[in-house]
Order: C-alpha cells, then sequence, then structure tokens
C-alpha cells in the first residue's frame, strides 16, 4: 500500500523535473493522516501526509488525483516561493500542465463519520432533553453548572446516552 503511494510520488516528481527541466527535492511521506482530509502538504517541512483509510477506500483515484494534488502543492512552493495562494494560478498550471489534471481544491470521498456519545441532561421545569458532548458531561463532574435558559434551573443528568 504504501509502496505505491511512494511510487506514485516518485512519478509526480520525475514528471514536474521534466516539465520544468530542473531537480526537486522529495518529501518525507508520511501516512499519519486521520478525519476529512485526504493529504496535506507541509511546504516548509517538505513533507506530504496521506489519509491511510481514505486511500484504502478509493485507491485509483486517490493515486491519480489526490497524490499529484498534494505534490503540485510542494512543486509550487518551490518554483514560485511562500506568497501564493493555495490553489492559486501557480499552483492550477502544475495540476494542468504537468498533470494533466483537473485542479480540483477537494476530494469528492464518502466519509465516515464516527459515532458519538450524548450525555442526556433535563430540565427541572419541563424535563426537556439536553445531549451534552463527553467534554462538557466531564465539566459537569468536575463541578460545572449549566441553567435552563427558561426556568434557569440547574441542568441534571438523566442517567441515559445516546449514541449518533
Amino acid at each position: 500500500m504504501l509502496e505505491q503511494l511512494n511510487t506514485r510520488v516518485e512519478e509526480c516528481y520525475q514528471q514536474a523535473e521534466a516539465f520544468f527541466k530542473r531537480p526537486f527535492k522529495r518529501p518525507v511521506v508520511s501516512f499519519k493522516l486521520r478525519g476529512q482530509k485526504a493529504g496535506v502538504a507541509h511546504l516548509h517541512e517538505n513533507l506530504l501526509r496521506f489519509n491511510p483509510q481514505l486511500y484504502r477506500e478509493n485507491a485509483d483515484d486517490f493515486l491519480k488525483q489526490t497524490v499529484a494534488h498534494e505534490v503540485a502543492h510542494l512543486i509550487a512552493h518551490q518554483l514560485f516561493g511562500e506568497r501564493i495562494q493555495p490553489h492559486g494560478e501557480e499552483w492550477q498550471l502544475i495540476m494542468r500542465g504537468v498533470y494533466e489534471l483537473p485542479p480540483n481544491r477537494c476530494h469528492t470521498y464518502a466519509i465516515k463519520r464516527r459515532s458519538v456519545t450524548r450525555y442526556i441532561y433535563k430540565c427541572p421545569c419541563d424535563g426537556s432533553d439536553f445531549p451534552f458532548s463527553a467534554q462538557r458531561h466531564s465539566l459537569v463532574r468536575q463541578g460545572r453548572r449549566y441553567l435552563c435558559r427558561s426556568c434557569r434551573g440547574t441542568l441534571v443528568f438523566s442517567g441515559e446516552t445516546r449514541v449518533e
């Protein structure tokens, strides 16, 4: 898995070197990215980070589009310096001219949302539900109080949880 991605990064660099007729410093490649982003280029560290989950789920498009997208950021930075826009005309030139790919700013991969536990608090005036995050529930356990906006009574944990 990582081998294919590294091979594609190298191909992108060789294409850029042939196009611009100059060498480019190779980046460190990492698979330590989670969440919604498919890839991130760290310009000053010359580092590329990729999301292994999205790569597994979208391997073909990921190798073709996402890897070229992130490499283009590093190439643009090395060619044109710091004052360019992340997805500006210089980056777009590289995407279209070097890689012959559409300069799409964002991926369209399906993102699986992780489940979240909500802690149900109740209002003393009417018994309305107030779902609290784990962080807010923890703050209540440490002594913080939250009040109902209607009656100004303290919201009380019902003992119920809900997974969303």
